[in-house]
């Protein structure tokens, strides 16, 4: 099949192709799971972060 003799050679590019397609899918599943919330100690950080920036 596909020029390949060895069965365990075909079945680890299959595996590869395989992995990347689930991989894939799931990235496309699960691109807007996370939640997208700003915390109140979020918005301290960056301020101090801000400040900090603007100092040097």
């Amino acid at each position: 099949m596909l020029g390949i003799d060895d069965p365990y050679v075909l079945m680890a590019y299959l595996g590869a192709i395989s992995m990347a397609v689930i991989g894939i899918i799931y990235g496309l599943v699960r691109r807007n799971a996370a939640r997208d919330e700003v915390t109140p100690e979020d918005r301290l950080w960056a301020l101090d972060e801000k400040k900090v920036d603007d100092d040097v």
